[in-house]
């Protein structure tokens, strides 16, 4: 029977962009979704943008707009940095939204009416400079309890203690340094005493993982704590019911985004939201950092409980990122934005690395860049690539891509890589990813070895059907990888099904095999990783403070400098080839790009040509053309192009192919 689940990840804050470091949770998320999806099982995957609070405010009063021209930018921008990072939200909202408002006045409604909301006078943070209450993000000072510097007013990330902010010492507004005071007013609590039993049952029933059980220990141990949910005017949220100048805190209203989220998504889709969230039928699962357990871990199920809604199965808690053993840092080139990283950089590399990294734990992962060039180039490229490269552009070329039926040798293969689906699908369901890779590499091995020992190159020349059984074997262990990879790798796994011919692959694919069937064009799965590339990311990312603004340059009629000298050495690298297009295409958005695929002998090669103004796609198919044939691929911004056609002309519509007679070989060298 199909599960039906809902899934959350943590609510990234609306006052910045996205980084690798963030990109650890949402793609540990992404992958356990995706998981359940092509197991056969509904899984919703709801999150949103955390959009309120004082920062949001600030920050949008120094950009000189409104907190939400603010919120609404960046948004565009975290869905955009997602998008391209393959992470499939079935809902990514943001938490000012009517819905929210909604439910944050019926939970506190609610509560208050159960006795578990109070109010009292407290003295809190207020900056004389900047007339505002500070919360307790903008206090920084030392940890009382472990006497760390430069920590916020409410937590401390170097030995995970909660606190008031009044507790710190030395403390001073992170905005603008002053040494606040402390000012009287009335605040609302919600009674996280009244709760403690029923906390403990949830615990009991296995809410959290094992490994943070003596972090709950500690809390109860201590003592639990009434929380302050409200915040004084001037803030940036949803006014209390009732006040005028007292506002919901943003750690109220932000997990509640979960269920607004999921209200939205379920009346655009004609779902009933009280079946989906509340009822029985669904499971319901939340992925967070370990840095707001506190929060989900007790406020929140203790909302929940007060107010009558379901609270989730479990929380799953992760570690955070280091980067070669430290924490990221914009002076060193490590605290590497979303969008930075794919100016340089295949996304599938890093939810790759990542995967090969996570396990159920919460032991902090390390992005170790030479370990990750390493591993790309090794395992996706030394591996996984070279097992489909091998086959699949041979069978196309000499065996008219037609596979044939495996042998006794073949089932023995497929039926070994076939044997390990359990322990793939256990190890995905406990979040334990790293023992999926070590699985999936080992039987790429043995593959790999499978090719060597049979040598198709050789035996297509002595006997040729020898050849193509052993092909056979080799794509029907592509395709099982392909499925134990695909919640990893969904777009490889496209690539594979397209070269396979054949629908979406699923967990239930797992044991049939393709026999006698035609498969497509064989397309490059993945390019290695250069240093330099990655160095060239890193560069990109350091903060070296304000660059001067460069002079105005002075307009001069010049010729255009020449480049360095090459030396005959040089020239000599080029490898000029015979090609034939066999498929061209406009390529949407680009005026002046088409998209050609070259039969280069046998290895197909796509190369964006600017001959769009010049050449109708339908009129240069089967044209034999001369490439540079092994120019660097290059990552433009409509796709990777792997070399160049021969060209010249002024431009436009002037632009004239150099092609070859109609009998020349494609694959011949061009002298």
């Amino acid at each position: 029977m199909p599960r039906k689940i809902v899934v959350t990840s943590a609510l990234p804050y609306a006052n910045g962009p996205i980084h690798i470091g963030h990109l650890v949770e949402y793609l540990q998320t992404d992958i356990w979704v995706r998981f359940q999806k092509i197991s056969g099982n509904q899984c919703f995957y709801f999150c949103a943008d955390d959009t309120h609070g004082t920062a949001i405010m600030i920050s949008a009063k120094n950009k000189g707009i409104t907190p939400e021209q603010l919120i609404d930018g960046v948004h565009e921008e975290h869905y955009n940095d997602f998008k391209r990072f393959l992470i499939e939200f079935d809902n990514y909202y943001s938490t000012h939204s009517s819905e929210n408002r909604t439910f944050s006045e019926t939970i506190f409604n609610r509560l208050n009416a159960a006795g578990s909301i109070t109010k009292r006078s407290i003295d809190q943070a207020w900056c004389p400079n900047c007339k505002m209450a500070l919360p307790d993000r903008f206090i920084r000072g030392t940890c009382p309890k472990c006497k760390a510097e430069d920590q916020y007013g409410d937590s401390c990330e170097v030995c995970s203690a909660t606190y008031q902010p009044t507790d710190l010492i030395n403390p001073r507004c992170s905005n603008c340094g002053s040494t606040p005071v402390l000012k009287q007013s009335e605040h609302y609590f919600f009674k996280l005493t009244d709760y403690e039993k029923q906390l403990r049952d949830i615990f009991a029933k296995g809410y959290i993982q094992e490994s943070v059980s003596n972090k709950l220990d500690e809390w109860f141990n201590a003592g639990l704590k009434d929380w302050d949910i409200s915040r004084d005017g001037p803030y940036f949220g949803f006014k209390i019911p009732g006040e005028e100048d007292k506002y919901f805190y943003v750690w109220l209203d932000a997990p509640i985004g979960y269920m607004a989220s999921a209200k939205n998504y379920c009346d655009k889709n004609g779902l009933d939201f009280n079946a989906v969230w509340n009822g029985p039928d669904y499971e319901l699962y939340h992925f967070i950092g370990k840095d707001i357990m506190y929060f989900h871990a007790l406020f929140w199920p203790a909302m929940l409980v007060g107010a009558g809604f379901k609270t989730a199965n479990k929380l799953f808690v992760h570690g955070f990122l280091t980067v070669d053993g430290q924490k990221m840092s914009k002076s060193r080139g490590t605290f590497i934005k979303a969008a930075t990283y794919l100016n340089h950089l295949d996304p599938e590399y890093l939810r790759y690395y990542y995967a090969s990294k996570l396990s159920a734990g919460i032991d902090d992962l390390d992005l170790s860049f030479e370990d990750f060039i390493n591993k790309i180039n090794s395992d996706l490229v030394g591996k996984f690539t070279n097992l489909a490269s091998r086959a699949a552009p041979m069978l196309k070329s000499k065996l008219n891509s037609r596979l044939g039926k495996l042998d006794g040798e073949g089932k023995k293969l497929i039926d070994t890589i076939a044997a390990a689906g359990n322990e793939i699908t256990q190890n995905y369901e406990n979040l334990n990813y790293a023992a999926v890779i070590r699985t999936a590499t080992a039987l790429a091995d043995l593959a790999n070895r499978y090719v060597e020992q049979n040598q198709p190159w050789t035996t297509i020349k002595t006997d040729p059907e020898k050849a193509r059984t052993t092909l056979t074997a080799t794509l029907n262990a592509v395709r099982i990888l392909t499925i134990y990879l695909k919640p990893v790798l969904p777009a490889f796994a496209e690539k594979v099904e397209r070269l396979l011919n054949i629908g979406k692959l699923t967990f239930a694919d797992i044991h049939t095999t393709l026999q006698e069937h035609n498969i497509n064009d064989f397309e490059r799965l993945f390019e290695r990783v250069d240093k330099e590339k990655v160095d060239a990311m890193i560069e990109e990312s350091k903060d070296t403070g304000d660059k001067p603004m460069a002079a105005e340059p002075t307009p001069a009629i010049t010729a255009e400098p020449i480049k360095p000298e090459c030396t005959i050495e040089d020239f000599a690298k080029i490898d000029l080839r015979i090609a034939q297009v066999v498929k061209a295409e406009r390529v949407e958005g680009a005026d002046k790009l088409l998209r050609l695929q070259l039969d280069i002998g046998g290895i197909q090669k796509n190369v964006l040509a600017g001959i769009a103004q010049a050449y109708q796609p339908e009129a240069i198919i089967g044209k034999i053309v001369i490439v540079f044939a092994n120019l660097k691929p290059r990552q433009m911004r409509f796709g990777l192009s792997e070399g160049m056609i021969l060209a010249s002309g002024p431009g436009g519509k002037e632009i004239f192919m150099l092609t070859a007679d109609a009998g020349a070989k494609p694959g011949a060298k061009v002298s």
